[in-house]
């Protein structure tokens, strides 16, 4: 199952000048635990729910900060073409939990979460699951 049918479409972005503090109602208000940094379209860097708690801790005005200063830039992206299993090889190597789809000209398209991808294969299990059970009289699984 290629990327495009994994990622969401409906994106959170803003731009490296937005503030800590939008950004974090932004979050909220969205129901997100990350945006997506654009400019021109693509993916510039990723601001993370984790970023902003560690920078009340750390920063002595972190509501100044602006999403420049907070992202971790150059993020790695996926094609919307990137198959399930290496995205979960990409997840594993680069030790992000989310992955922003980009086009052919590098324009954010959508994104996709190892939540994502882990939800999907476990349906597939299920599924899967389901065939041996009819496939083979006598067999259940240990309910415990």
């Amino acid at each position: 199952m290629p990327a495009h049918n994994l990622a969401q479409e409906d994106v959170v972005t803003v731009e490296p000048a937005t503030g800590a503090t939008e950004i974090a109602q932004t979050m909220d208000n969205e129901r997100v635990g990350s945006v997506v940094v654009t400019e021109d379209s693509k993916p510039i860097g990723i601001v993370t729910d984790r970023t902003l708690g560690l920078a009340v801790g750390q920063e002595d005005d972190p509501a100044s900060l602006t999403a420049e200063e907070l992202m971790s830039g150059n993020p790695e992206t996926v094609s919307a073409d990137t198959e399930a299993y290496d995205l979960a090889v990409r997840f594993g190597e680069t030790k992000v939990r989310r992955l922003p789809v980009v086009n052919n000209e590098g324009q954010l398209e959508g994104i996709v979460s190892l939540d994502d991808l882990i939800a999907t294969n476990a349906e597939q299990l299920e599924e899967a699951a389901k065939v041996i059970e009819a496939q083979s009289p006598g067999y259940a699984p240990d309910e415990r």
